[in-house]
């Protein structure tokens, strides 16, 4: 049975005043009721007291076994309702739990609002006691001028005679503060503002105050609808400001900010209003005012950004590509920071002249051994400490004349230029230019007159035929070293070493090594395993391991240093050659190392050089006038070319292959070369032979196994060569191939026409008779009237009376008709030649 069976609900004529309590029952310390309203019905929890028994219906309805479920025992039932309860228990705990959290919730909400309350409060204070203070102070500030302009009128006006009939008035007529009877008394601005506070209810809100939101927005507040949108909090941030700023005399506008803008040749719009520190849309506003339909993303020219940044009240810098490259530093070393610093010899000298054999004995090893013929084909540059303990850096170059571009970066980077010259031999073409490079380098120089163990050895010879090169060597009273020695047997070479180390002394060699390093580009390669490797000497500055450098097109980071010996090191010094590793790419021989702060620097140079040199490249080819195009498309059909292609070990020799390339040929024929490289041919190249229909030149390097099978698969040539001679000999064989074969005419003979005849069936035959050398049939004739060649071609029939002859000799008489021509006279000469093909070579 319920609680509440046969009993009336409480309320009016047993009506419930919010709902109708149909059922109530209890588990535990849980009591639940059950009340029925017009809308729903709602289970409503009630806490039993502990100790408290459970409801009478429940232990009857337990009690009972006929409302039971079935297969339901007692213990079951009342592990049930223990559960029951204890879920009801959790219920109650964790509502309770909800309700605490919501009201910690809403007390710092509360706390906030007010806080936030309050600082509005004070800094609407404070501005009204800033806004007070100036007011006083500008109001005092006008009375004191108004009575200063009251005494200057009084003291200016006459002043008039006191009369008795008028009395001063007492001073219990005045009102407080010295004030006229019938004026209230001045009132300040605080004053005034209190009694308006007052007015206000004691809100004391000020005027402009009633739209100010207070505290969070509440959801009754948003559906109410009242108020409307009010200020948010920047803007009355804002407002104060502006009333602080004029409370304290701040209310002038800025005066405008007058920029320095660097523009480049081009810019685009965007760029150049972040420079000015405009909007973008005023600026492209103001070029559509010129005239100019142009998006932010477009460029403009500096001419025209000019006349922007003048509207806008700026200035112009006008500045250049090149600028990227003032990061590199190139400050004046002062001279407590400079030390001494080893000497860069350079060996120079004609071929065969024993220039690597000489470093060989100087450094003890074993170089020209490995030489393809012999012959120097690389700049090698070695460090050597001598008996006396001096460090030398030598620098070996090729002698061959295809290296003369590497001989001269050999001389640009060079202290002392030692001269090897034969004794056996003499001076030789070689020699002469490794003078000149000398001479323009400014370098002194030795002559090292090598050979002389050889039996035809005449160092008398060489002083004197190098004295026509205006080189006067010591013995010859001049002031140029000269020693004899042998690198085979090593005589001498101590001489030589003491005449560097003298040389050096006197030249007093000193370099920072505390700066940036920045070096010369002596080699480079591309090494399989390593990438890209530059042989470098350091001419100022440390180089050191993790450093940052532009070199040429190029840049990169220094992953390692690898000195002359293969050893690794963590830094070079002033002449020091080490490898680098680490670069984006292959650098040309003789570009310069420079050391910067960041990559993004190094990567900025680079691409402005290489879209320089692009630039260059391609204006040196360009046409650009009319006649210029025609010249040149009737060039490239009169010439014939032999276009290749060319890999090379190191670049040094792929570029002295190239300039050999381009000396071969004339007018009529040249070597072009499409694409030189550094490394392995690899199927790129065989792919673009295969389109140019060209063939591949390695020099010293091999073409790997699948560019070898794809060349036979297409049917590409691969020549290999060690030895520049070779090379160059068979590609000058092949473009002389190209030549057409020169016509030679040699005049066998002449003849006089004494008479015209026309017979049937052949046309107007010519009676001649032969006044010079012989008439032939198969020559070739010239008909020449009045020493005016007519016509030329050749014979259809040479006759001696009736019969066909090939020849008739001076002083005899014949018939001669012309093929296809018909208009002989009598009197004209007949000029009879013959035409000899002779095969051109190139020289």
């Amino acid at each position: 049975m319920s609680d509440t069976d046969g009993k009336k609900p409480l309320g009016l004529g047993g009506t419930p005043r919010s709902g109708q309590v149909k059922q109530s029952f209890s588990h535990g310390r849980t009591k639940s009721v059950v009340v029925e309203t017009k809308r729903k019905r709602v289970v409503v929890p009630k806490t039993v007291a502990p100790g408290a028994a459970p409801a009478q219906g429940n232990k009857s309805h337990l009690g009972d076994p006929s409302k039971r479920p079935a297969g339901i025992s007692d213990t079951e039932m009342e592990r049930r309702l223990a559960a029951l309860r204890a879920a009801k228990a959790r219920e109650v705990e964790d509502n309770e739990r909800r309700a605490a959290e919501e009201l910690e919730r809403e007390q710092e909400r509360a706390r906030k609002r007010e806080e936030i309350e309050t600082k509005e409060r004070e800094d609407r204070e404070r501005v009204e006691a800033l806004q007070a203070r100036a007011d006083e102070e500008a109001r005092v500030k006008a009375e004191a001028e108004a009575d200063a302009k009251r005494i200057e009128a009084a003291k200016a006006a006459p002043r008039p005679k006191p009369s008795a009939s008028a009395p001063a008035p007492a001073a219990d007529e005045r009102g407080p503060m010295g004030a006229k009877p019938g004026l209230a008394p001045a009132r300040s601005k605080n004053d005034r503002d209190r009694d308006s506070r007052a007015d206000d209810g004691g809100r004391g809100k000020a005027k402009g105050d009633d739209n100010r939101r207070t505290g969070r927005l509440s959801l009754n507040d948003a559906l109410a609808g009242e108020g409307g949108r009010t200020r948010s909090m920047a803007a009355m941030k804002r407002k104060q400001e502006k009333a602080r700023q004029k409370a304290l005399g701040q209310q002038a506008r800025p005066e405008k900010q007058v920029r320095d803008v660097k523009v480049p040749e081009t810019i685009v719009v965007s760029e150049l209003a972040n420079r000015m520190a405009e909007r973008a849309a005023d600026v492209v506003k103001s070029l559509m005012k010129m005239g100019l339909m142009v998006t932010m993303n477009e460029p403009i020219d500096a001419d025209t950004a000019e006349l922007v940044i003048e509207e806008f009240g700026h200035k112009m810098v006008r500045v250049s590509d090149s600028d990227v490259e003032q990061v590199i530093e190139t400050v004046v070393d002062a001279a407590e920071d400079l030390q001494p610093r080893p000497p860069i010899v350079t060996i120079m000298g004609h071929v065969d002249h024993g220039k690597t054999s000489l470093l060989d004995a100087i450094r003890s090893a074993k170089v020209v051994s490995g030489e393809a013929g012999g012959i120097t084909q690389h700049i090698g540059a070695y460090q050597v400490t001598t008996d006396g303990g001096a460090l030398l850096t030598f620098l070996d170059t090729p002698g061959h004349a295809a290296f003369t571009s590497m001989r001269a970066r050999g001389a640009q980077v060079t202290d002392i230029v030692v001269l090897v010259v034969a004794a056996d031999d003499a001076v030789m073409p070689q020699t002469v230019e490794a003078i000149k490079h000398a001479k323009a380098a400014g370098v002194p120089m030795i002559v090292a007159i090598n050979k002389m163990d050889k039996h035809g050895a005449n160092p008398t010879k060489v002083r004197t035929d190098l004295l026509q090169h205006e080189v006067v060597v010591e013995a010859m009273s001049g002031d140029v070293q000269d020693v004899e020695l042998s690198a085979k047997t090593g005589e001498g070479i101590d001489k030589l070493l003491e005449a560097i180390a003298l040389q050096a002394e006197i030249l007093e060699l000193k370099a920072n090594p505390k700066r940036a390093a920045a070096a010369a580009v002596i080699e480079a390669k591309l090494d399989v395993g390593r990438g890209p490797v530059a042989t470098v000497l350091v001419s100022n500055g440390t180089l050191r391991r993790g450093d940052i450098f532009v070199v040429g097109e190029q840049w990169g980071k220094v992953r390692a240093l690898i000195d002359s010996k293969g050893d690794r090191v963590e830094e070079a010094g002033p002449s020091t050659p080490v490898e680098v590793l680490g670069l984006s790419g292959t650098p040309a021989a003789g570009d310069v190392l420079n050391v910067v702060e960041t990559e993004a620097q190094a990567r900025e140079i680079a691409d402005y050089r290489e879209k320089a040199a692009k630039d260059k490249r391609a204006a040196i080819g360009a046409a650009t006038t009319l006649e210029q195009l025609m010249a040149k498309a009737k060039a490239d059909k009169d010439v014939s070319e032999l276009p290749i292609i060319v890999k090379a070990d190191v670049q040094g020799s792929a570029e002295a292959i190239v300039q050999a390339m381009e000396k071969i040929g004339n007018d009529e024929v040249r070597v072009r070369v499409l694409h030189y490289g550094v490394g392995a041919i690899t199927d790129s190249d065989v792919g673009l032979a295969e389109a140019s229909n060209v063939p591949i030149i390695g020099f010293n390097v091999r073409a790997n196994a699948s560019a070898r099978q794809s060349a036979n698969q297409k049917g590409v040539e691969i020549r290999y060569y060690s030895i520049i001679y070779d090379l160059v000999d068979d590609i000058k064989a092949a473009a002389s191939g190209l030549l057409k074969a020169e016509v030679r005419e040699t005049f066998i003979g002449y003849a006089q026409i004494k008479e015209v005849f026309k017979v049937t069936g052949i046309g107007h035959v010519a009676g001649c008779i032969v006044t010079e050398g012989v008439a032939r049939r198969s020559a070739g004739v010239r008909l020449l009237r009045d020493d005016v060649v007519i016509h030329e071609g050749t014979l259809k029939t040479l006759k001696r009376y009736k019969d066909e002859v090939k020849e008739v000799i001076s002083g005899q008489e014949c018939g001669m008709a012309f093929e296809r021509y018909e208009d002989i006279r009598q009197g004209d000469v007949i000029e009879i030649f013959e035409r000899e093909e002779v095969e051109r070579r190139l020289e």
